[in-house]
C-alpha cells in the first residue's frame, strides 16, 4: 500500500542500543502454553496474557501466565491452570502455584491486579471464556476465589480488565470488556463459513460475521461486592463491538480516570468520566476512534505514556496485519492527533499482527520508547507465497526527542528478532537493577524473559506509591519529576498492553542526572505530595500524605 506523505521510517543509528537477553531458562521458568497447532477456533488464538504482581509485598516483582485449554480438551471437561512464579532476588523464579490456591478452572485470556479491599495485598482478577475469577490476595502466599460473592465473573467471553476508582470513593471500580458472543458446544465450524476464509485459504470463524458481547461496569460497594452499573454509566457497549483491550487513564487532567477502549475490526472507545458516575462516549470526536484515514481498525494492545513531555498521556495501539500501529499524540482538550506516520512507527509495524505493547524507557535516557510484539491468528498462512508467517519477530522504537522513533528491533539483540507467535506484554524491572525488563508470554511455546542490560551512565528513579485516603495501591495518581532541566510524568495503571499488567511502580529514566529536584504526587482524593532534592538510582516508597517512607507498612 503506498504510504501517507511525510512517512518516515529510521534506523537507529549512531546511538546506544540496550540489549535484551532471553534469561528464560536461566531464570527457572519451564510455563508453556497450552496448545492446538491448528486454531480452528478463534477462542483459542486470544489467550496469553501476562501479570507483574508483587503478591507477596517484598518489592520483587512476581510473574503470572494465563493459561486456557482446547476447544476439544474443555469440552471434555479438561482445564488447563495458569501459574505463578515467585521472584527469588536473584535472577531466578519458582514455580508456586499449588502454594497459592490460584486453581480455579477457567478458560483464561488475560487479567488485572487491583486492591479491591484496600488490605495492601494486592488481589488478581482473571478474563476468561465463559466466566471470570476474581482472587483475593490473603497476605500469606495464598488467594481465596472470591468471584460469587464479588459478584464480578460476569460470564461472557471476557477478554480486557482494568481497576480504577471513578467514583473517588477510595474504592477502585472494575471495568471489564467482552470480545464475542460466543458458547463452547456451538462453535462455527473452521472454514465453512463465508467469513471464515482468508487471502481465499480456510482459517477460523470470526470476529466478523458473529455478534458482539457487550460490556461491563462494576462499582465497588466498599464491602467486598460490587454492582453491575454499565448501562446507568453508559459503558455497555450498545453497538456490540468486539472488545479487546481497556484502560483507565485521566486523560486531560481533570482528576477523573476516564476509559479507554480497543475493539476488534470495529471502532475503539473513549469514554470521557463525566463526574456524576457517568460517561460520554468521544471517541470520533477526539480523533481515538480510526485512523487518520477514517478507517476503523483490528485493535488489540493499548499503551499509555507522555512520550512527548507534555505532561498529558498519549496513547499507542496494536493493530492486524497491513495495519499500521496507532501513535495518537494528546494535543490536550480531548484531542487526538494520530501521528503514525510521521513519528516513524507505522510503517515498521505493517506486515506484523500486533498484540501486546508497552511505552517504557528501555535506555533511561529520559524519554519513552516503544515495544510491542507479533504472531498471526491463523497457523496456514504460512502456505501463503507472501505476508509475514505466522511466527513473527518483535518491534522496538527508541525515542529521538523530537516527537519521532527510530527502529532499534534489529540492532538490541537476536532475541528481539525470534520469530514467535506471542500475544501478552509486560514491563517491569525484574531484577531491582534499574533497567526495565520484559516479559512476553507467547500462544505456541514457552514464555520469554527479556533482561534489559541497560545503557552505561544513564541513571533512574523508580516509586512505589501507597493511598491512604486514595485507593490503597493508588491507581491513576500521577507523578511528575524534574531532574536535569527535565519534567516527565506518568501515571500508574491497571491491565493495559494485551491482556496483561505492568509493575505498578513508576519508573523514570534520567539520562545523565544523578539527582531529582522535585517529585510531585497527584492522588486520586485530590490531595498533591512534593518531595525535594533525592538522589538517583534509588527505589523510594511514597505514602499519601506522608511523603517519602523506609517502607510501606501493610497496615496503612
Amino acid at each position: 500500500m503506498p504510504s501517507p506523505p511525510g512517512a518516515k521510517s529510521t534506523k537507529c543509528n549512531g546511538r546506544p542500543i540496550p540489549q535484551f537477553e532471553d534469561v528464560t531458562s536461566k531464570a527457572g521458568i519451564r510455563f508453556t502454553h497450552t496448545s492446538d497447532p491448528s486454531k480452528k477456533y478463534i477462542v483459542e488464538s486470544m489467550s496469553g496474557g501476562v501479570i507483574l504482581i508483587d503478591y507477596d509485598r517484598d518489592g520483587w516483582p512476581d510473574i503470572y501466565f494465563t493459561n486456557a485449554p482446547t476447544v476439544d480438551k474443555a469440552l471434555k471437561g479438561e482445564t488447563s491452570l495458569g501459574a505463578l512464579y515467585h521472584n527469588n532476588h536473584d535472577g531466578t523464579f519458582t514455580d508456586v502455584t499449588a502454594k497459592s490456591r490460584l486453581d480455579s478452572p477457567c478458560f483464561a485470556m488475560g487479567g488485572a491486579v487491583g486492591d479491591y479491599d484496600n488490605d495492601g495485598w494486592p488481589d488478581l482478577y482473571l478474563t476468561c471464556f465463559g466466566g471470570n475469577v476474581l482472587y483475593h490476595n490473603d497476605g500469606n502466599g495464598t488467594f481465596t476465589d472470591v468471584t460469587k460473592k464479588a459478584g464480578v465473573r460476569d460470564g461472557r467471553w471476557s477478554t480486557g480488565a482494568s481497576f480504577g476508582d471513578y467514583d473517588g470513593d477510595g474504592n477502585v471500580d472494575l471495568m471489564v470488556v467482552n470480545y464475542v458472543d460466543l458458547r463452547l458446544n456451538d462453535l462455527p465450524p473452521f472454514g465453512k463459513l463465508p467469513n471464515c476464509k482468508y487471502r481465499g485459504i480456510d482459517v477460523q470463524c470470526g470476529p466478523r460475521g458473529l455478534r458482539g458481547a457487550g460490556d461491563s461496569l462494576f462499582h465497588n460497594n466498599g464491602d467486598g461486592t460490587f454492582t453491575d452499573v454499565s448501562k446507568a454509566a453508559g459503558v455497555d457497549d450498545v453497538p456490540g463491538y468486539f472488545g479487546m483491550g481497556v484502560v483507565w487513564v485521566d486523560f486531560n487532567n481533570s482528576g477523573r480516570p476516564d476509559i479507554y477502549v480497543t475493539n476488534d475490526s470495529s471502532p475503539k472507545y473513549l469514554y470521557k468520566n463525566e463526574g456524576n458516575g457517568k460517561f460520554k462516549e468521544i471517541g470520533l470526536e477526539s480523533g481515538t476512534a480510526v485512523n487518520e484515514d477514517g478507517s476503523e481498525q483490528a485493535s488489540m494492545g493499548i499503551a499509555v505514556g507522555d512520550y512527548n513531555h507534555t505532561g498529558r498521556p498519549s496513547l499507542y495501539i496494536t493493530n492486524f496485519e497491513d495495519e499500521d500501529d496507532l501513535l495518537y499524540r494528546n494535543d490536550g482538550d480531548w484531542n487526538f492527533t494520530d501521528v503514525s506516520y510521521k513519528s516513524g512507527v507505522a510503517l515498521p509495524s505493517l506486515r506484523s499482527v500486533k498484540w501486546g505493547d508497552a511505552f517504557a524507557d528501555f535506555d533511561n535516557d529520559g524519554w519513552l520508547d516503544i515495544f510491542a510484539v507479533g504472531g498471526h491468528v491463523y497457523p496456514q498462512v504460512d502456505g501463503l507465497p507472501s505476508g509475514g508467517g505466522y511466527r513473527q519477530p518483535k518491534l522496538f522504537y527508541l525515542n529521538q526527542k523530537d516527537g519521532s522513533f527510530c527502529d532499534a528491533a534489529d540492532k538490541a539483540g537476536p532475541a528481539l528478532a525470534e520469530k514467535r507467535v506471542s500475544r501478552g506484554v509486560a514491563v517491569g524491572d525484574l531484577f531491582n537493577d534499574g533497567n526495565l525488563d520484559i516479559v512476553v508470554e507467547d500462544l505456541d511455546g514457552s514464555p520469554t524473559i527479556l533482561r534489559n542490560k541497560g545503557v552505561p551512565g544513564n541513571h533512574w528513579v523508580s516509586f512505589e506509591l501507597a493511598g491512604t485516603k486514595s485507593n490503597r495501591l493508588a491507581l491513576n495518581a500521577k507523578v511528575k519529576i524534574t531532574a536535569g532541566g527535565v519534567t516527565q510524568t506518568d501515571e500508574i495503571h491497571s491491565g493495559g498492553s494485551y491482556l496483561s499488567q505492568n509493575d505498578l511502580r513508576v519508573h523514570f529514566g534520567l539520562g545523565t542526572a544523578t539527582k531529582i529536584d522535585s517529585v510531585e504526587v497527584r492522588w486520586p482524593s485530590g490531595k498533591v505530595d512534593t518531595v525535594k532534592d533525592i538522589q538517583a538510582d534509588h527505589y523510594y516508597a511514597i505514602l499519601e500524605g506522608k511523603g517519602i517512607v523506609s517502607g510501606l507498612s501493610r497496615s496503612h
